[in-house]
């Protein structure tokens, strides 16, 4: 069973990680902003349903995941239902869909290199992914066109 993580930006600026023990968050959430009480109860049963996947698998239901929906209510808690919280990333995409930086480096939980992002980064005109750090591209291109250029070597 396929496990994932959502990032998200609360409206205090915190800045938090939930697990999930199935991709199911994607089909609650995506990345975007929502109001507090909305993403409360899209991710609380989103979290149910996948504990309930584990419990059909295993036998028994996933307390990480009820960790998560505890931690999810207790910061939404925090906040007015009107306000507005941010879901910055989900990791890993579903199959099949682009991986969204929204313009910031998107790492694998834990991770601390570019090279687990799922991203190519190119220096314009390179063909090799051993000269990384100036472009950005997205997964499966090929071309440095139209690239947006992270830093230059005079930044550094």
């Amino acid at each position: 069973m396929p496990e994932m993580t959502v990032q998200v930006r609360w409206p205090d600026g915190l800045s938090r990680q939930y697990y999930s023990p199935s991709l199911v968050l994607h089909d609650h959430l995506a990345p975007g902003t929502y109001r507090v009480d909305d993403f409360r109860s899209r991710a609380t049963l989103a979290l149910e349903e996948a504990s309930a996947r584990v419990r059909a698998k295993y036998g028994f239901a996933c307390t990480s995941a009820a960790e998560s929906a505890e931690a999810i209510a207790g910061d939404a808690a925090r906040h007015a239902d009107s306000a507005e919280v941010e879901v910055v990333s989900m990791y890993p995409p579903l199959p099949g869909s682009e991986v969204s930086t929204r313009g910031v480096a998107s790492l694998r939980p834990g991770s601390t290199s570019s090279e687990d992002t799922g991203i190519a980064s190119l220096r314009p005109g390179s063909t090799s992914s051993e000269d990384t750090g100036i472009a950005s591209l997205r997964p499966g291109s090929t071309s440095t066109e139209g690239a947006v250029p992270l830093s230059t070597e005079e930044d550094s």
